[in-house]
């Protein structure tokens, strides 16, 4: 028999060996944050950004801003880490509202429902149903279901197992009444009603300017409180910010005001601040910026529980329903928006978000049909099932990076909350005009971006299809307006697209190609591009040809605009006589792609960063497209 020596540790039998302590990237040399400087710098001369005499940190050169004015720096390391992110399910809940996650259920995977006819919903919510949706939002009252025929509508719905969250508008009320007699027909106990009722005065005066009372809605809360503990009344809908234009920090201030002002009508009609809170659902916009979205819905918690402590409750996990954001969505190229709101509830799900909402491709042409429908369902299915996103809880938790951005956020969405509260709520705010003018500046500097394609939209400023065809879909009711504008980001580029559509014949600018082909490839599909966002045809004859092949191409193209396409050399050495031949041939402008300096005969630069819907628009006029 050996002998041990007493200092050695012997394994117990069937019990393996302590692993060694595992060293990531132990085998690679350490690299320090000065070597990625220099690495980064050289980069950056490479592609003119600085040059030798530059001085400062060359990352100065990487960092991007919000709309909120947040720097997103390109680089993040263990200097930048953040504390205070608490745990899962404990105050400030930045990385969950509940200690368990979504590991165990999944997030809500909760499906809209906006038509007037209750046939045709029930039918759609119960397909909807058996391909796995777990809770209804449905729309009544004037511009959804009537509230009479709500059970016509829910008709062979397990109502006790699929909860309902009613958008009813000002009937939410009458709304609810109606959803409670049908809970009591079906004889499902008080205590097992699990339902949303949507009143939401502040939203609906929002959406309107048109303000409404909050009394009623907090009584209806503090009854329903009583007598069915699992049913929430209000909500807190940031999507009229949203939608309005706003950014991430002013959604998220807003919405926040909101729930502070439900929470003091909530305390006036006799509610405690635990009891009140609980009484509050809110509504968060989730778009295709999926760190923004991860951050909001996580600083979305962090305010909410720090209101929650300081109105001198226990601090509360906010009850969070994510819809995929409709401002993001286009009726052109409509199937891109498929990977759009894919991006956006990956976000609200590694956000934490309780339910999410994937609108339909289409839901910005109209009603949903059943393919669209089916999408929007089986992208929350890829996600959960097959993905398996929600088997780890806050999977961004810890990221240098999103720490940062969801710290930040946190304190920017917080100055907007103080200042409308300094400034008498948001219902004073809402009033007063304040917040709508806070949100159109931000529109103004979302238009210019979009104007000027430093915010891409995939399918309408950027690689548009002429050739598409329309997708044609029963119209949505009427929503009511009077207040905050609905915006959506493609709206400019798509007004367009149908002045050109509608026009006889197809608007065309020719491009005259000049120099070697390697040398206008990239600027002739640069301009061509551009062209189709307006719906314009670039009309490319190929190789680059001598002056009278270019004047005669140019004439048989049938129109009377020109771009010229090449590179500098090229430019510097033929632009100027090519313009001046395409001007004596009846040219009325003609354009150049890129920006090597001015050229007597030419009328307009395209160039990366310049105004496209200027361009366009003055182009369609140039052409007679009204």
């Amino acid at each position: 028999m050996t002998e041990v020596a007493e200092t050695e540790s012997v394994p117990t039998p069937g019990e393996p060996d302590a692993p060694e302590e595992l060293k990531l990237a132990a085998e690679f040399p350490e690299a320090s944050r000065e070597q990625w400087r220099e690495l980064v710098a050289g980069v950056l001369r490479k592609s003119g950004a600085i040059d030798e005499s530059f001085d400062g940190l060359p990352e100065s050169k990487l960092v991007t801003r919000t709309y909120d004015g947040l720097e997103i720096q390109p680089l993040y390391t263990a200097e930048d880490a953040v504390e205070g992110t608490g745990f899962p399910g404990l105050p400030p809940f930045v990385r969950s509202a509940r200690p368990e996650g979504a590991v165990t259920t999944g997030w809500d995977i909760r499906a809209r429902y906006a038509r007037r006819d209750a046939k045709a919903t029930n039918a759609a919510i119960l397909a909807d149903l058996e391909g796995g949706v777990g809770s209804i939002w449905l729309r009544a009252g004037a511009t959804g279901v009537p509230v009479t025929d709500l059970g016509d509508a829910l008709n062979e719905v397990y109502i006790d197992l699929a909860p309902v969250i009613l958008d009813a508008g000002d009937e939410y009320e009458a709304a609810a009444n109606e959803l409670f007699a049908l809970f009591a027909e079906r004889e499902i106990p008080a205590s097992a009603v699990t339902a949303t009722l949507g009143a939401d005065p502040i939203g609906a005066a929002a959406r309107t300017g048109s303000a409404r009372p909050l009394a009623p809605a907090a009584e209806l809360a503090a009854r329903v409180a009583v007598s069915h503990p699992k049913v929430r009344t209000i909500v807190a809908d940031g999507l009229p910010f949203h939608e309005a234009g706003g950014s991430d920090a002013q959604e998220l201030g807003a919405t926040v005001a909101a729930g502070v002002a439900y929470l003091r009508a909530l305390t006036e009609a006799g509610l405690d601040v635990d009891t009140a809170a609980g009484q509050i659902e809110f509504r968060l916009a989730a778009t295709a910026d999926q760190f923004l979205t991860i951050a909001k819905f996580r600083a979305a918690r962090r305010l909410w529980a720090r209101v929650t402590e300081v109105s001198g409750g226990k601090g509360a996990g906010m009850r969070q329903h994510a819809v995929t954001s409709p401002a993001m969505l286009t009726q052109r190229d409509p199937w891109v928006n498929m990977l759009r709101t894919t991006l956006a509830c990956f976000g609200a799900g590694v956000g934490g978000a309780d339910a999410i909402t994937v609108l339909p491709f289409d839901a910005a042409i109209g009603q949903p049909d059943a393919f669209s429908a089916r999408i929007a369902r089986n992208t929350h299915a890829v996600l959960l099932d097959e993905s398996k996103l929600a088997g780890v809880i806050d999977p961004a938790g810890g990221s240098w990076y999103v720490e940062n951005l969801t710290e930040d956020l946190a304190k920017a969405a917080w100055r907007e909350f103080t200042a409308i509260e300094a400034a008498g709520g948001i219902e004073a705010e809402l009033a007063s005009g304040a917040l709508a003018a806070r949100l159109a500046e931000t529109w103004e500097k979302r238009s210019k971006r979009l104007a000027t394609r430093r915010d891409p939209i995939t399918g309408v400023s950027e690689f548009p299809n002429l050739t598409e065809k329309a997708v044609v879909r029963d119209a949505v009711e009427e929503l009511p307006g009077g207040g905050l504008p609905r915006r959506r980001y493609a709206e400019a580029f798509e007004a367009l697209r149908d002045r050109a559509d509608a026009h006889p014949n197809r608007p065309r600018v020719f491009l005259a190609t000049l120099g070697p082909v390697a040398a206008h490839t990239a600027r002739a599909s640069f301009a061509a591009n551009l062209f189709q966002a307006g719906g314009i045809e670039a009309v490319n004859p190929g190789a680059p040809k001598d002056i009278p092949a270019v004047i005669a191409e140019f004439r048989a193209s049938g129109t009377k605009i020109a771009c010229l396409c090449g590179s500098n050399t090229s430019y510097a050495e033929e632009a100027d006589s090519v313009a001046k031949a395409l001007k004596e041939a009846g040219a009325t402008s003609v354009l150049l792609a890129g920006k090597p300096g001015d050229h007597p005969d030419v009328t307009g630069y395209l160039y990366t960063g310049c105004d496209a819907l200027e361009i366009l628009t003055g182009t369609l006029n140039e052409l007679g497209v009204q």
